[in-house]
């Protein structure tokens, strides 16, 4: 072994086996996944995490959002630390992948520096964040550690959060402390994730990894379009003020104008609710929820003018008027330039082939990105499925990702 350590590799049987033990926690009848955050298989999945970190020798610690890290320390006490990891929570009947194998492959970094007696420069910490897909209160635990979660998010003034509240509590996690998980940015060395690209860019062009340079912006609104109801039999096509109509006139124009006049953006819209709901009285309200990204946040912006803009032209063929509500915005990132060349230099060193990508899925690296220099790395998800029980990585893609991982955390630490 180097005195640098470089030659270390991931013990694939030991990474594998932890793989399987933690898919069954929460596993569905088709060969999925429920872990939703805080619920009892979540818990069971932390508290399964815990234990492999005492196993392995390493500090467990944990937050007050209910992060929840293994510590392998440096010599001096006052060296800053490079956080790796992802989340062990699902979406309802998820794929065994997303998350689990960034927070496992983290923990098998440390184990084997650890076990292995190299000494790194810096702390290193494995983590799993909690709820990053979002049951209650998307990546809510890595906004906590940059200090952007407070009690006043989750009380009950605009929205009810009884729920989110007990089951907060139920965790072990006050809310009058929850501004306590602030991390000082100058004690961040860094943020490495490791994830399944829940796309199919990679597994069609038959590369190994993918190094993540750009996280899509995303914002999402609440079009609501007023009419006025009639009988749906007596009143005649130009009469009528169908809030439903402007609404489905909107979906379309947003549809074509939003992805023809911003290449590489995406749009989608959803929730779409009619009231009345008769099949015999025009529609006096259609409500619906549009969201775009797009990975540049000036391009972003000028989606947002365009689909205000198409909105208040739907309403007006329609004789309706239109109310509009930003409900989300998060500003596209891009990952640190040092540590998107130092995984691609681990990938080289590797002989893993890669390619520079962007991400249109939201990440903890995109919030951990605000504090201090954060890298992404892809695996191939074949056929880009994702959240879904049919949601598979290649374990030899899995091996050589955690590799990487090792690699580049030994190049940052020892």
């Amino acid at each position: 072994m180097t005195s640098d350590g470089c030659n270390l590799r991931v013990n694939s049987e030991r990474l594998r086996a932890d793989f399987e033990a933690l898919s069954d926690i929460g596993a569905t009848v088709g060969g999925g996944v429920s872990r939703l955050a805080l619920s009892n298989e979540d818990l069971e999945a932390r508290s399964w995490f815990a234990d492999r970190i005492e196993e392995a020798g390493l500090q467990v610690k944990d937050d007050e959002v209910g992060n929840l890290s293994g510590l392998l320390s440096a010599d001096d006490a006052g060296a800053k630390t490079l956080m790796i990891g992802s989340h062990l929570d699902t979406v309802p009947n998820g794929g065994r992948y997303d998350g689990a194998i960034g927070v496992l492959a983290a923990l098998e970094c440390l184990r084997r520096i650890h076990e292995t007696g190299v000494k790194p420069r810096y702390h290193l910490e494995a983590i799993d964040f909690t709820d990053e897909e979002g049951t209650w209160k998307s990546l809510f635990g890595s906004n906590g550690i940059i200090g952007k979660i407070s009690s006043d998010d989750i009380t009950d003034s605009l929205t009810d959060n009884m729920a989110f509240r007990a089951a907060l509590y139920r965790a072990g996690i006050m809310l009058p402390e929850l501004q306590n998980a602030r991390r000082n940015p100058a004690s961040i060395l860094g943020f490495l994730e490791l994830h399944i690209e829940q796309g199919k860019i990679l597994h069609e062009r038959g590369l190994d990894i993918g190094i993540v340079d750009r996280i899509v912006g995303r914002a999402t609104y609440n079009v609501v379009y007023q009419g006025e109801a009639a009988h749906a039999g007596t009143t005649t096509a130009d009469e009528r003020h169908d809030a439903l109509q402007g609404a489905a006139a909107f979906i379309i124009a947003a549809h074509k104008r939003l992805t023809e006049d911003f290449p590489g953006g995406v749009v989608n819209c959803g929730g779409v609710s009619v009231m009345p709901e008769s099949f015999n009285v025009v529609p006096a309200e259609a409500s619906l929820l549009v969201e775009f990204r797009h990975p540049d946040t000036a391009t972003l912006g000028d989606m947002e003018a365009l689909m205000l803009e198409l909105a208040q032209e739907c309403a007006a063929a329609h004789r309706l008027t239109v109310a509009t509500e930003r409900v989300m915005h998060r500003a596209a990132e891009r990952m640190s330039g040092y540590l998107t060349r130092q995984i691609e230099s681990a990938c080289q060193a590797e002989g893993a082939r890669c390619m520079p990508i962007a991400s249109y899925s939201g990440h903890n690296a995109q919030i951990m990105n605000q504090m201090a220099p954060a890298g992404m790395i892809f695996l191939p998800s074949v056929d880009g499925i994702s959240h879904n029980p049919r949601e598979f990585t290649e374990w030899r893609h899995v091996e050589i990702g955690a590799n990487v991982l090792l690699r580049t955390v030994l190049q940052l630490t020892v």
